[in-house]
C-alpha cells in the first residue's frame, strides 16, 4: 500500500487547498528537536512500525523480482493493487508475521516518486480507535493541519472496500514521507481478504492482517531499517513518531526511534542521497551456516543466527 499512491489520492482533494504548512519545519530545528527528544513512557504505544517501502535502482528491482532464493527465504509476492479512485501500483512484497517491506524500481511510480531513492513508511494502530487519540495528539504537538485519507481496495469486481484510515503531519515532502494509519473493520470483515479473526474485540492489529504463509519461509518480521531521508522529510516525520509514542532518540546524524520490537533510523542526508539503506530481520529458526546472495546491486546475509541483513547500494543509478 505504497505512500506514493496515498499521495496521489490526496493531491486530488488538495488541489482546491492552500498549499500546507510544513510544520515542525516552520517552527525551527530547535523546536523540532524538542519534540523528537521527549518520551512519554507512562503513556501507551499507540503506533508500530507496518511497513516500509523503496524505490530503487532498476537493476536491484528486477533483480528481487526475478530471485528464486528471495522466494524461498521470505513469503514473496508480486502483486498488482487497486486502491482509492482506481490508482494502481505493483509492489515486490516480503511479508512477515506482523510486518513487511515493499520495494519498487526507479519508473514504477509517477511523478517525482518515480525517483531512486525515494519512499515512505507506515506506522499502525494494533486496538481500534487509537488513531483518533494520535490524531489528538499531533494538533497538541503543533500539527494543525494533519492531512486525513481514507483507503480503500478493489478486489477485482470495481466495488471499493473500506481498506484502512491514515494521517500525515504535510502533503509537502522531498522523497520520505510517514503515515500513521488503522485498518478498517469493514475489511476485516470482507472474506476476500483472507485475514484471522480478532484476537480481542477491539483487534485491527498487524499480525491479524497479515498470513501466517510467513511459517514455510525463513523470514518471521523487520526488525531493524535503516532510511536516508532529508532533513524536511524527518522533520515533518518526527511529529508523527512523538504521538505514536515511539521511543525516540536524537543522533549526530539523525534519529533513531523504537516501537518495542521494530528499530528506526533515520539518517538525515542531501535530497540526491536519500534511499533504503538497510533491513534487518528475525528469521523463524536459525540458520546453520552464513549464506551472502547479490541480488543485483544489493547484498542479504542469511545467519548463522536467527537473523538477515539486507543491505541496499546504487540506489541512484538509473
Amino acid at each position: 500500500m505504497s505512500h506514493m499512491l496515498i499521495r496521489g489520492a490526496l493531491r486530488t482533494v488538495l488541489a482546491v487547498v492552500v498549499a500546507l504548512p510544513f510544520v515542525v519545519v516552520a517552527a525551527g530545528a530547535g523546536t523540532a528537536r524538542a519534540v523528537a527528544t521527549e518520551d512519554c513512557p507512562h503513556q501507551p504505544r499507540l503506533l508500530y512500525y507496518n511497513h516500509a517501502y523503496g524505490v530503487l535502482d532498476r537493476e536491484t528491482a528486477d533483480a528481487i523480482e526475478g530471485s528464486a532464493y528471495l522466494r524461498e527465504f521470505a513469503n514473496f509476492e508480486l502483486r498488482t493493487t487497486t486502491g482509492a479512485d482506481g490508482h494502481t501500483w505493483t509492489g515486490r512484497y516480503l511479508l512477515g508475521r506482523e510486518t513487511y517491506l515493499e520495494l519498487f524500481a526507479a519508473g514504477d511510480l509517477p511523478g517525482q516518486d518515480a525517483r531512486a531513492g525515494s519512499g515512505g513508511m507506515g506506522l499502525s494502530t494494533e486496538r481500534a480507535d487509537d488513531l483518533a487519540t494520535v490524531l489528538a495528539r499531533l494538533r497538541e504537538l503543533g500539527v494543525t493541519d494533519p492531512v486525513e485519507f481514507g483507503q480503500t481496495r478493489d478486489f477485482g469486481d470495481g466495488v471499493p472496500v473500506p481498506w484502512f484510515d491514515s494521517v500525515f503531519t504535510t502533503a509537502r515532502y522531498d522523497a520520505f514521507g510517514a503515515w500513521g494509519m488503522e485498518y478498517r473493520p469493514e475489511y476485516f470483515a470482507d472474506p476476500r481478504s483472507d485475514t484471522e479473526p480478532p484476537a480481542h474485540p477491539r483487534d485491527v492489529g498487524r499480525e491479524r492482517y497479515l498470513s501466517d504463509d510467513y511459517r514455510g519461509h525463513r523470514m518471521r518480521d523487520v526488525t531493524g531499517i535503516h532510511l536516508a531521508v532529508t532533513a524536511r522529510d524527518l522533520a515533518n516525520t518526527l511529529p508523527l513518531l512523538r504521538a505514536g509514542n515511539l521511543t525516540v532518540r536524537h543522533r549526530p546524524d539523525g534519529v533513531v526511534a523504537h516501537d518495542g520490537s521494530t528499530t528506526i533510523r533515520f539518517e538525515t542526508v542531501p535530497h540526491d542521497r536519500t534511499g533504503l539503506r538497510r533491513v534487518e530481520m528475525s528469521l523463524n529458526r536459525p540458520a546453520g551456516h552464513r549464506h551472502e546472495e547479490r541480488i543485483g546491486r544489493s547484498t542479504l546475509v542469511v545467519g548463522p543466527s536467527a537473523r538477515a541483513v539486507w543491505t541496499f547500494g546504487g540506489a541512484h543509478a538509473n
